[in-house]
């Protein structure tokens, strides 16, 4: 457990921005995981208050308020119906609905858990981040970058028509993934990500049409496995990670394409 000196319930995200500028500042969401942990924490930021519970739609794209809980955001019936339940079928093994009911969207992808399944499945899509400081910046960039004291505020999500598909492998219904496979399609490109490698979920694409040929198939599969890497952890091996990233990427290619050509 944690314990905390002060616990601060800002009134703006400019006032959050500035305390987490102190040493021993920590900005609390759903501290689902947070509570796991043993640590001492100066200053408790509380973003309860600014409204960030809740996701908007419009025209061009989903946002998606930090403090959002996992689980509204697998029954949101806007986000199942564009994507096809897509994002609900990703975060619904996450330990469970009590679970889901407390962690939030900003503190999973706040953190860059290797093992998050909701990294994975957004980095598939065209995902923006929202900050305080830095502004908007890409997912995929933002896994890149060296650690920022900023507050992540809304995540947002682009509605291109992109088709996506998720697929994990685990020991147990609510265990940590031993490899997840999320994969998308958009306007003549595919783009492959594995999270549970372990390390930060990686993103992969490749230029081609919406129908693979087996050797399309193959040759994506080849650039996958040389861009990414795999390592072995109690939940699995090295070699097995591998042998999962082919079988679970070629399961979502075929559901996104209703299978693809042999010839």
């Amino acid at each position: 457990m944690f314990t905390t000196k002060n616990h601060v319930m800002v009134k703006s995200l400019e006032e959050a921005y500035d305390l987490i500028q102190e040493r021993g500042s920590v900005i609390l969401g759903g501290i689902m995981w947070l509570k796991m942990g043993n640590r001492k924490i100066e200053n408790a930021i509380d973003l309860s208050a600014l409204s960030l519970n809740r996701i908007e739609e419009d025209e061009n794209s989903f946002i998606i308020g930090a403090m959002t809980t996992l689980r509204d955001m697998e029954i949101h019936e806007g986000l199942n119906r564009y994507f096809e339940g897509y994002l609900a079928k990703a975060v619904k093994g996450i330990v469970g609905v009590q679970f889901r009911n407390g962690a939030t969207v900003g503190g999973s992808v706040a953190s860059k858990l290797g093992f998050s399944d909701v990294i994975t499945s957004l980095l598939a899509l065209d995902t923006e981040l929202e900050f305080v400081h830095a502004g908007r910046v890409p997912l995929k960039d933002y896994l890149e970058m060296k650690p920022i004291k900023d507050v992540l505020a809304r995540i947002i999500i682009k509605k291109d028509g992109r088709k996506a598909a998720y697929e994990t492998v685990r020991k147990s219904a609510t265990d940590f993934p031993i490899l997840a496979s999320a994969v998308s399609y958009n306007n003549g490109v595919w783009s492959v990500v594995l999270g549970g490698r372990p390390g930060a979920p990686k993103r992969m694409d490749f230029e081609a049409g919406p129908q693979l040929l087996e050797q399309e198939m193959e040759e994506m599969q080849r650039k996958m496995m040389e861009e990414m890497t795999f390592g072995t952890n109690y939940l699995g091996s090295q070699e097995y990670r591998s042998m999962l990233a082919k079988v679970l990427t070629k399961r979502n290619v075929e559901k996104i394409s209703g299978g693809y050509h042999g010839h």
